[in-house]
């Protein structure tokens, strides 16, 4: 046990490691902004449609999303690549938000099928949003890791370059 914690600890400050851990983060981050403004917008009737409301909530969560990705866990600066990162990370988004749409069509059809309060058929929207993200999640780290990946040799470069400052 203590070895598989010495493993994972080591993992995690590998160069692989901090980037899995940070696209987590900003997934994590990307969540709870999705569900947190869809249950806002749905929960208090700002927007009372769910397929309204669960697009208006998964927009506001990928504006910050695809900044944090580009800058935080790939390291990527200066203007985006229009080709290579602005198309497939909104196309990524864009299926994303299609299979929550789904998702939301379901749930549409349960609360319009049941007679629950307005609180169950909010928690029902809100987290049937929150399952079908996690679906693309696997997904969208293995496709982001080829798209904002970075040269090799700049991967190196600014790998010794923080571990010289570490050791200052």
């Amino acid at each position: 046990m203590i070895r598989r914690l010495r493993s994972l600890l080591t993992w995690s400050k590998s160069h692989e490691g901090k980037k899995i851990i940070r696209f987590t983060s900003v997934s994590a981050v990307s969540t709870v902004t999705s569900f947190s403004a869809i249950s806002l917008f749905y929960g208090l009737k700002i927007i009372p449609g769910v397929l309204w409301a669960t697009l208006a909530g998964n927009l506001v969560a990928s504006l910050p999303a695809y900044q944090l990705n580009r800058r935080w866990t790939w390291g990527k600066r200066g203007r985006s690549h229009f080709r290579r990162e602005i198309i497939p990370f909104w196309t990524m988004t864009f299926l994303g938000i299609g299979v929550s749409q789904i998702g939301a069509l379901w749930a549409r059809h349960v609360v319009h099928s049941h007679h629950w309060s307005h609180l169950a058929n909010t928690a029902l929207v809100s987290f049937t949003n929150l399952f079908c993200f996690a679906l693309f999640w696997f997904l969208k780290m293995a496709l982001f890791n080829r798209i904002f990946r970075v040269h090799p040799i700049e991967e190196i470069d600014r790998h010794l370059s923080a571990e010289e400052r570490l050791q200052r």
